[in-house]
């Protein structure tokens, strides 16, 4: 069986096994990847919420993704902008490959849309910031 996406930590607060946050974390990928940004979003939430640091702070990046999305797909360009920002502030924290992910993939994504919101230009499908498996 392949490790953790993110691993389990010790401590008390986070009551979530491994495959429980295994499973929750893939069908968040799985909905994300599918356009399906606020089902992503519950499935993340619901790790999340059970989770420490550093694993809590990526875990909120990838929410606010799945947000902003949600946003766009609501037609709120300044939600969905703001809410990209506060992503990127949080994943630029972490390495090219975090969580099974390429954050760097996806932090380039998030400011493609960036530029194009700032621009007034139109910005890439919601569903092209795909979230991809990292090295």
């Amino acid at each position: 069986m392949p490790p953790s996406p993110l691993p389990m930590t010790h401590n008390p607060k986070a009551r979530i096994d491994s495959q429980e946050k295994d499973r929750l974390y893939q069908k968040g990928l799985e909905a994300f990847n599918s356009s399906h940004f606020y089902e992503a979003h519950e499935h993340w939430e619901e790790v999340w919420l059970k989770t420490p640091n550093p694993e809590k702070m990526f875990l909120q990046g990838l929410i606010q993704v799945t947000a902003a999305f949600h946003h766009w797909q609501r037609n709120n360009p300044l939600g969905t902008a703001r809410l990209l920002q506060g992503a990127l502030r949080r994943l630029e924290a972490y390495p090219a490959s975090f969580g099974s992910i390429s954050v760097a993939l996806l932090c380039n994504d998030i400011r493609e849309w960036l530029e194009a919101l700032e621009m007034g230009a139109a910005p890439p499908q919601a569903g092209s910031a795909r979230i991809r498996a990292g090295s």
